[in-house]
């Protein structure tokens, strides 16, 4: 009996060795140091996911994780578009991304640029944290990464230095700059107006010389960057589309980690969206709208449209929503309608 016990108690040792070398070959092939990809940096929403997910990580993992952010996508020379394909590739490690951006190689992740779909924060909440969520993570799984949580980069609102938008006539001419995603480009000639695609490096010149009216863009950009500055004196609140945001990790960087670690950075993935979704929403759901005060402070007009106004944008780009649920999966497209139909706490 007691040589049995010894057998049991050298078997019990040789199997937490075991455990022990595994873990600690896995550790040893750990980078010294990880890149992760931001279009943003701090002080934005968008730069803060990426800070805050990153400082977590390396705090529960007592530093085996460490992470540098690279803000101005600067891994892939500025070109946002070519993000996903860089994180595919392994160039990129992380990333804290835009559905906008990667909608041309996840053609999925356009569902949130289908024009009004979202009318609020509490429909963004039903797709991104319902079953239309976990489907579209499992597509962006599939199409090579490894999804981790939801984040917000926000409702994308219109501004220009011409007059205030109050309807689409107020469009027409109109050169407004737009993200590289022709949903983009097909909702604004809808519109009237004259879509212009282009970084947002080369975006703030072409406003501050004229060259271009307008843009379309989170209103937190608008106080960061002061585009008041750049010539843009209107801004009208359509909350036409919103731009969430996904926490992401390379398949092999992911592989190389621990289980123990895995669950450690997707949980901590899971609290920096949580906080982070607070920050980009601040100023804008409480009573008042703080930020729209701030930015009428700048000396801007801000538009906020009726019911009845809002409704003749929904109209005139109606024949764009039924072009792109072919693309995006009309399936999906029907699912996420039910979705925000069906939705608790409507703002």
């Amino acid at each position: 009996m007691k040589f049995r016990r010894t057998l049991l108690g050298l078997a019990a040792v040789a199997t937490a060795l075991a455990t022990f070398s595994t873990g600690a070959l896995a550790q040893a092939n750990y980078k010294a140091e990880y890149k992760m990809s931001l279009v943003l940096g701090p002080p934005t929403p968008w730069g803060q996911a990426g800070k805050i997910w990153a400082d977590l990580v390396k705090e529960r993992t007592q530093g085996r994780i460490n992470i540098k952010l690279y803000p101005g996508v600067s891994l892939i020379q500025g070109d946002q578009t070519r993000e996903f394909s860089a994180l595919r590739q392994g160039v990129i490690d992380m990333a804290v991304g835009s559905t906008i951006n990667w909608s041309p190689q996840v053609k999925q992740l356009n569902l949130f640029s289908m024009p009004f779909l979202m009318p609020d924060y509490a429909a963004i909440d039903a797709l991104t944290q319902g079953e239309v969520g976990k489907d579209l993570f499992k597509i962006v799984e599939k199409a090579g990464v490894v999804p981790l949580a939801w984040g917000e980069n926000g409702f994308r609102e219109v501004t220009n230095s011409k007059k205030p938008i109050k309807s689409p006539e107020d469009l027409k001419g109109m050169k407004i700059r737009v993200v590289g995603s022709p949903i983009y480009s097909d909702m604004f000639t809808a519109l009237g107006a004259n879509p212009t695609q282009m970084s947002w490096a080369d975006a703030q010149p072409a406003l501050a010389s004229g060259a271009v009216d307008g843009q379309e863009n989170p209103l937190f950009l608008f106080t960061v960057l002061k585009m008041h500055t750049v010539g843009q004196k209107y801004v009208t609140t359509w909350g036409y589309v919103a731009d969430p945001l996904i926490f992401v990790v390379n398949k092999e960087i992911w592989e190389s980690w621990t289980p123990a670690d895995r669950e450690i950075v997707r949980q901590a993935a899971v609290d920096a969206g949580k906080q982070e979704i607070a920050i980009a929403r601040k100023g804008l759901v409480e009573p008042g709208q703080p930020v729209l005060k701030e930015i009428e402070g700048m000396g801007v007009t801000v538009t906020r449209l009726t019911p009845a106004e809002r409704a003749a944008f929904v109209k005139a780009t109606k024949p764009v929503y039924d072009k792109w649920k072919g693309t995006v999966g009309a399936d999906l497209v029907s699912k996420a309608e039910k979705a925000v139909a069906a939705r608790p706490n409507q703002q």
